[in-house]
């Protein structure tokens, strides 16, 4: 059974709900699935797991948030990334979503698997953008 963490920054709460959507895919295929702030997370929670979603919602001139989820994926950088899967999701209010392309070439530098180049759903998720969020979910199980 596949270990998954989703760590994630959220500032309205949009970004928690789809935390909460994905962690409820992937706990279809699997009873090991960690939610945590990323405040409460550390590099171990990347480290011991199979698959890892990382969420952060666009901020200021589209960058990730830069109190606690910056200095967060800053640290993955020697983390050794080989046959984990990893998704990056995170909302978004203005822009074209370069935040997360730009987050996807970052990680994707740091040797990471990544799927789905990054789920972004403008502002707070509806019936349809939290199916996407719990597909997410289940594919971090495959």
């Amino acid at each position: 059974m596949k270990k998954v963490s989703i760590i994630y920054w959220s500032g309205t709460g949009n970004t928690e709900i789809m935390a909460q959507a994905i962690k409820e895919g992937a706990s279809s295929g699997s009873d090991a699935v960690k939610l945590l702030r990323v405040e409460d997370a550390s590099t171990n929670d990347i480290i011991g797991a199979d698959a890892v979603a990382l969420g952060c919602p666009s901020m200021g001139a589209e960058v990730l948030e830069d109190d606690f989820m910056e200095p967060f994926v800053a640290s993955l950088k020697d983390v050794d990334f080989s046959g984990k899967t990893v998704a990056l999701f995170g909302s978004y209010d203005w822009g074209d979503g370069e935040w997360m392309r730009d987050w996807v070439d970052r990680m994707k530098g740091y040797g990471a698997n990544i799927i789905a180049d990054g789920l972004i759903l403008r502002l707070t998720p509806d019936e349809d953008g939290l199916q996407e969020c719990k597909n997410l979910g289940m594919s971090l199980t495959k």
